[in-house]
């Protein structure tokens, strides 16, 4: 995806940008290339490490999801995989206000992310913690002492920003007036969801996995269907319990979140945040240590076999 609309390239792709973990190429005016990196993000920080086989674990994720929404009959971008760290979609505008393009705009991205929460976890666990989200707005009795981990009554659904440098939660009334999207439309992409995240979870679960929470980006092709584009249920975009651990009261990560929590532990975290609350620099995100390294790349080669019921093999050596 891209603001470009040039005309088709000859020969090799062309560049056009990079994002936090992929670089996007222009394929043809209709067709793009997303490449795969090793790189990894948290806290919308790029952190200066790589990754060995993180890109490829994800292309190969990512597009297994993609054929559940196939026979899911769920419209979405995915169109083939040209190599292991690279995936060809199909091509929607990019623009920070969609209602610029006129009153029914069409094939565009929705510049919405879309959250939803199953488990209570991550950043809305730190909400609640601070007190900024009560028991009762997740759908618990009033003044219920919340633990970490516990299900949450029904799922919990949250729309962000995609296109800030920081993702910024929004209201319904706002996610609406910035999409252009109606309310009709933005329940069909919970109900679409709710779909495609219970035909996972029947999925997962007999491999010992529990989704905990994940985003999903929409747009609207030229025919003004919503269809699910960039990627999803990965390490990086969804959280994962091993199913067993938990049922025994620990919670263990299969997901980035194991990557978070070492910047939390090592206080880097609550710097960022500080910072933030105080529109003030933001300190530099350091460098993963080595062993880390190591035992991330082995946790993203995990997941990909837990997630896809498939065995990991490399196409070349980590780099």
């Amino acid at each position: 995806m891209t603001k470009s609309s040039s005309a088709a390239t000859l020969g090799a792709p062309r560049y056009l940008r990079r994002g936090k973990v992929k670089e996007v190429y222009e394929v043809s005016p209709t067709e793009l290339e997303f490449r795969f990196t090793n790189d990894i993000s948290v806290f919308d920080k790029h952190v200066p490490s790589e990754i060995p086989h993180k890109g490829e674990t994800l292309a190969g994720t990512a597009a297994h999801w993609f054929k559940v929404c196939e026979r899911l009959r769920v419209p979405n971008h995915f169109l083939s995989l040209p190599g292991p760290t690279s995936m060809r979609v199909r091509r929607v505008q990019v623009v920070e206000k969609p209602r610029t393009m006129g009153p029914h705009p069409k094939n565009f991205l929705v510049p919405l992310e879309l959250i939803v929460r199953y488990y209570l976890a991550g950043s809305m666990w730190d909400r609640v913690k601070s007190g900024k989200v009560s028991p009762k707005e997740l759908g618990f009795p009033a003044g219920k002492t919340l633990e970490y981990g516990v299900p949450l009554p029904d799922p919990h659904f949250e729309v962000t920003t995609k296109l800030e440098p920081v993702d910024r939660l929004l209201t319904t009334a706002e996610a609406l007036e910035l999409s252009t999207l109606d309310a009709k439309q933005l329940d069909g992409i919970r109900e679409t969801i709710l779909r495609i995240d219970t035909a996972m979870q029947e999925e997962i679960g007999p491999r010992g996995l529990l989704h905990v929470d994940g985003k999903k980006e929409f747009a609207v092709d030229a025919d003004g269907t919503l269809m699910v584009v960039d990627t999803f249920g990965t390490a990086d975009e969804d959280r994962f319990w091993d199913k067993a651990a938990y049922e025994r009261g620990r919670q263990v990560d299969f997901s980035k979140e194991f990557v978070r929590q070492h910047y939390r532990q090592t206080g880097y975290y609550d710097r960022l945040q500080k910072a933030r609350e105080a529109h003030a620099a933001e300190p530099e995100i350091p460098p993963l240590p080595p062993l880390l390294i190591d035992e991330v790349s082995r946790l993203y080669t995990t997941v990909y076999q837990r997630l896809t019921g498939e065995p990991f093999a490399p196409s070349s050596a980590p780099g």
